[in-house]
């Protein structure tokens, strides 16, 4: 009987797990280690989504996955076909972690806690005897040169450069909330709009969704999707770019004729007192304020061409400077990684290194908020593990007629 074969994996995150459990599953012959640096693995995990884990999504609003990643999108349309959304939901039920599915299509444990998941993968690993070690930082893979096969899953803050591999596309930050010295803006902190649209000008770069105003600047969905999209040009730019906000998420036209209507209806009353479009209060005085300047408190009848002209330009075309990400590190994935034309598309296997494979957000591929870096981070490890499972396979057909 030959060596039993050896994987070893290096990143005891989201990826790691899956793709550890998932090869033990197709391969159980094949032993399997995660070398994870830290003292605690699956941090991220336990983290996500405000500790209940937006595992993946419905994609029953996603005509293009470009809509919602913005790098890696081709790849992640083929990789689907062997592992999809779907696949994953049934994957956690079948694991044992139900799942429910929220009106914007976000999918999160029943239990609405990130523990269970985490609890799933701890056990699945005891179950298939996985050699888990923390603390244990490899920082070349010259390390590892006893195993078979190496997987790398360290996630996308750790360049790959560490590892003493080619090189990469650079990693910067992506999904973070924007920095806004706007005193006035900030004091409206808390304040939510349910269906903004963000915009960069002087590019084709969009959003829209629910936004938050912060004690920082500018937070939530709207923001984080932009964030996404533009993660390499506001690198570029020192995260110091213009940004355009159309609060009502109504075109121009419709605004306007809104407007109109209320001078019409609500001649006598002041314009505090009637707010267009259900804007929260104290974002529509700070608005008329800013657009009319002392006139925030004129009646509707009174408001002429020109002010209203001014009005509709602040609730579509609000402008401002961003001066930064917030001053905390609240993001949570990465653009930027192993370039995807340095693996093989259906294995995820390395072009310049036989035996190693990318799986996770080491590689060049991330999603906007909603679930997406999850589902890729699924997706790209079982196409790890199948793969290294079917090599596997082959290896041991070939042997077998050899000794024949």
């Amino acid at each position: 009987m030959g060596k039993k074969q050896q994987t070893a994996i290096i990143g005891g995150g989201a990826a790691g797990f899956f793709c550890a459990i998932n090869l033990k599953e197709m391969c159980p012959q094949m032993g399997v280690t995660i070398f994870e640096g830290g003292t605690r693995v699956l941090r991220k995990v336990k983290v996500s989504g405000g500790g209940r884990c937006n595992c993946t999504n419905t994609f029953e609003d996603v005509s293009d996955l470009a809509q919602v990643y913005p790098r890696g999108h081709r790849l992640l349309k083929r990789l689907f076909n062997v592992f999809n959304y779907r696949d994953a939901y049934q994957w956690f039920e079948h694991h044992g972690v139900p799942l429910t599915v929220q009106a914007d299509h976000c999918v999160f444990p029943a239990a609405q806690d990130s523990q269970v998941i985490i609890d799933c993968f701890l056990h699945e690993a005891h179950r298939h005897d996985i050699d888990i070690r923390t603390n244990h930082k490899i920082n070349s893979l010259e390390e590892l040169s006893n195993y078979d096969y190496i997987v790398i899953t360290t996630g996308g803050i750790t360049s790959p450069s560490t590892l003493h591999l080619p090189p990469s596309t650079h990693p910067c930050p992506s999904l973070f909330t924007f920095r806004i010295e706007d005193a006035a803006l900030t004091a409206l902190m808390g304040t939510v709009i349910n269906q903004a649209q963000t915009m960069l000008p002087g590019t084709k770069l969009r959003a829209e969704g629910p936004l938050l105003i912060t004690h920082w600047g500018m937070s939530g969905p709207a923001i984080l999707k932009l964030s996404s999209y533009g993660a390499r040009l506001l690198a570029d730019s020192a995260y110091r770019h213009s940004l355009s906000i159309n609060w009502t998420g109504e075109r121009e036209q419709a605004v306007m004729d809104e407007l109109t209507t209320l001078t019409i209806r609500h001649t006598q009353k002041q314009l505090s007192s009637v707010r267009p479009f259900g804007l929260p209060a104290r974002l529509w005085n700070y608005l008329t304020e800013k657009s009319l300047q002392g006139r925030a408190h004129a009646l509707w009848g009174s408001l002429n061409k020109k002010e209203l002209n001014r009005l509709v330009n602040i609730l579509t075309n609000d402008q401002y400077l961003i001066a930064g990400r917030a001053p905390f590190k609240d993001e949570f994935v990465t653009c930027g990684g192993v370039s995807l034309s340095d693996v093989y598309p259906t294995t995820l296997e390395s072009r310049l290194q036989p035996h190693l494979y990318f799986a996770g957000e080491v590689l060049d591929i991330d999603g906007i908020t909603g679930g997406f870096n999850f589902q890729a981070a699924w997706t790209t490890a079982y196409v790890v593990a199948q793969s290294i499972s079917n090599d596997h396979s082959r290896q041991t057909v070939d042997n077998s007629h050899q000794s024949c």
